[in-house]
């Protein structure tokens, strides 16, 4: 587990260390506060030692809750747990525990065609006699249908809202404005506001830039650096504070969302470029290439028969055809102890990006360093381009060889290699012919 600590002049400096040393501690450590936990010092709690100060006293033992949860089909992780609804404390360090595990990203490319095919049927004429007649249908036919895994780097940049952007803040609509004094959110913002989200997941944007500020920090290259809590933390309130602001809160129908976003590639030019190595393998059927990200959002409800029915999805249609659903809508919307959602902020996993190396450290002498705008860096995690080029191969040979497959592929294959044609005059001129 890493927890993220900020101190006064930004040194990486160790904490605390947890292991199989004779004077470490046997207590479990806390989460990090909100705060801390989007500065730039990373602590690793495997490496670090106890320390404590001269004179004074162990902390009390932090025993860390367990709180009851479950994943659905759709990939979101959802709890009913009483005490996380009853104490923001527990509810803010449940979040902070789930943020330990980043979201799943999958890249999926499917090609179809149409084929009209004729079968034969029996039919009744009007005299009531039957016969056979030819019938002609259409028919999707699945030529290629493969998913490539991706791995997400475990570090996690937690960000709130600002006050000025559209967000659900205990109501059921979006509101803008600081806590106490947010006001709902004309439907002109709204609609711009979601084109913008469209265009910066595309763009591989992070969740804390807006329309305003959108700039990458070291464009040259593309790659975002580390950020600091004010570029990330815009909200007046912490999560924390949200949390409690969620706890306290009577309404029935009420769910807390932390949202887990993935940023750093620039989604638009990667799936022209597959789309465009899919048709260089001569395919004219059609292409679909889909980004999916699993794992994304935890969602936390009150502990209710009736809000228990409505995470299940077939206690929800049972609720529909019944028409008890309709008066749930309708009474979350229009009373006042009816529905609240809180979506103010979550935890932000970038594919790629610049660190901070250790002090002395510059280019060409040590592993990976380069010199940036704000001095030397070292990138964390995989360019698409990279990316691209472990795997082109092995995506036209799925294309090619019609390959439909259940399991994801998580490495490329093996490209064979024609050793006969290796040989040939003029082939390698590396090759001697004898």
């Amino acid at each position: 587990m890493t927890l993220l600590h900020k101190n006064k002049d930004a040194s990486e400096q160790p904490l605390l260390r947890t292991g199989n040393d004779s004077g470490a501690s046997s207590s479990g450590v806390p989460p990090p506060s909100f705060e801390e936990s989007a500065g730039h010092v990373v602590v690793d709690l495997e490496t670090i030692v106890d320390i404590f100060p001269a004179g004074g006293e162990e902390p009390p033992e932090f025993t860390p809750y367990d709180a009851e949860h479950w994943v659905t089909k759709s990939g979101e992780i959802i709890s009913h747990d009483r005490h996380l609804n009853e104490d923001g404390e527990a509810l803010y360090r449940f979040l902070l525990s789930q943020a330990e595990t980043p979201p799943s990203f999958r890249i999926h490319c499917r090609g179809t065609h149409n084929e009209t095919r004729t079968r034969l049927v029996e039919r009744t004429d009007s005299r009531g006699r039957k016969y056979t007649d030819t019938e002609a249908y259409a028919e999707t036919v699945t030529d290629f249908d493969f998913a490539i895994d991706q791995h997400v780097p475990p570090r996690a940049t937690q960000w709130t809202v600002g006050d000025e952007v559209p967000a659900y803040r205990g109501r059921m609509s979006r509101e803008v404005g600081a806590p106490g004094g947010a006001t709902k959110a004309d439907r002109d913002t709204t609609k711009a506001f979601k084109s913008w989200l469209v265009e910066r997941r595309t763009r591989g944007l992070p969740p804390w830039m807006g329309p305003q500020s959108d700039r990458l920090i070291g464009s040259a290259d593309g790659v975002l650096h580390q950020p600091r809590s004010a570029e990330v933390l815009k909200s007046s309130w912490t999560l924390r504070q949200w949390a409690d602001d969620y706890c306290q809160s009577r309404k029935i129908f009420k769910e807390f969302v932390y949202e887990k976003v993935i940023y750093g590639w620039n989604l638009d030019k990667l799936e022209a470029a597959v789309r465009t190595a899919i048709k260089s393998t001569h395919y004219r059927g059609d292409i679909d290439v889909a980004f999916k990200v699993r794992h994304q959002r935890v969602i936390v409800r009150p502990d209710t028969v009736m809000s228990r029915a409505i995470s299940n999805p077939w206690l929800k249609f049972i609720l529909m055809i019944t028409l008890i659903y309709p008066c749930i809508w309708l009474f979350q919307r229009f009373h006042s102890r009816g529905g609240g959602r809180w979506a103010v902020g979550g935890g932000a996993y970038a594919l790629k990006r610049w660190a901070p190396v250790p002090e002395g450290a510059v280019a060409g002498t040590y592993p990976g360093v380069q010199n940036t705008v704000e001095g030397p860096r070292v990138l964390i995690g995989e360019r698409e381009g990279q990316w691209f080029k472990r795997w082109e191969g092995t995506i036209r040979r799925s294309v090619m060889g019609r390959r439909v497959l259940k399991i994801a592929l998580d490495e490329p294959d093996e490209e064979v290699t024609n050793w006969p044609a290796r040989v040939l005059d003029g082939m390698d001129e590396s090759v001697l012919m004898t």
